[in-house]
Parts: C-alpha cells; structure tokens; sequence
C-alpha cells in the first residue's frame, strides 16, 4: 500500500522531525544535519532561520515511518 503521506524516513530523519514537535532553542547536530532532507520532503518548512513542522510532517509522525516498524520487528 503506497500512499502519498508514507514516507521511507532513516531513523535521523525521524529523530528529527520528532524534535521539531517542540520548539526547542538548539537542535543537536544530527537534527540539524537531517533537516534539509526533511524540507526536500515536504515535512519542514525553514521560516526565517527557525525550522518549523509542516501538516504534512504531522500526518508523517501519526502514521509513522513504515521502515522503523519494520526494523523494530
């Protein structure tokens, strides 16, 4: 089942859109460096320099990553 809101996301690329749930002063590095994948998505938006979560990036951490599941089975 493929679905324009399944992502095939690395675990970087959750971890970081995970943090951007919160707004938080200092991403960590790893984030940091994942965020430019995750815009390319469509999942985050740069506003100014303040990286926000987009609506698609929401539905993204509801449905969760199909690949982390598996890889936790």
């Amino acid at each position: 089942m493929s679905d324009e809101n399944d992502f095939d996301l690395r675990p970087d690329q959750w971890e970081a859109l995970k943090a951007l749930r919160m707004p938080i002063a200092g991403l960590p590095t790893p984030t940091r460096l994942a965020l430019g994948d995750l815009v390319t998505l469509g999942l985050v938006s740069i506003d100014g320099r303040v990286p926000a979560i987009t609506e698609k990036g929401r539905k993204a951490l509801v449905r969760g990553s199909f690949s982390l599941l598996d890889a936790a089975a």
